[in-house]
């Protein structure tokens, strides 16, 4: 079983980008903690970063292909990228969406988002455990389909 790990737009600047808010931990090492616990479940995945909206829409088209489900952090466009949503309502897999932050406790305008209505579920607020988390759950949805 196959699961696609996209990380949105600026998730690539992680360990020095407003740690504050987003911490300190690097994208690469939040994959590597993706990378070992799809081990530890005995699914395989492919975790990719863009910043541009049209290669993600292309990677959750390609999904639909190969991978059984999505866990996807699409940055700030969550709140507005009708294309993502959009896509990953017709690749008709499970998707969770994560974020490191609560969006529900910054400013107003991330407090809505277009993917949520098209995703199993979302969890926020819980730094790089929220990938982990999500990744469970995505693996759980496929499994007691």
């Amino acid at each position: 079983m196959k699961i696609l790990v996209i990380h949105g737009p600026n998730l690539n600047l992680l360990g020095s980008r407003e740690t504050a808010v987003y911490g300190d931990e690097t994208l690469e090492a939040i994959d590597e903690q993706c990378s070992a616990l799809a081990k530890e479940l005995g699914v395989s995945i492919e975790i990719r970063q863009s910043n541009s909206e049209g290669e993600i829409v292309d990677l959750i088209q390609g999904a639909g292909h190969d991978a059984k489900g999505i866990v996807i952090n699409p940055g700030a466009y969550t709140h507005y990228s009708y294309a993502i949503r959009d896509a990953l309502a017709a690749v008709k897999l499970p998707a969770v969406e994560v974020h490191l932050s609560n969006i529900y406790s910054r400013e107003e305008f991330r407090h809505i988002s277009v993917i949520a209505p098209v995703a199993a579920g979302q969890i926020s607020g819980f730094g790089a455990d929220s990938y982990l988390l999500g990744l469970r759950a995505v693996v759980g949805l496929i499994r007691n389909a």
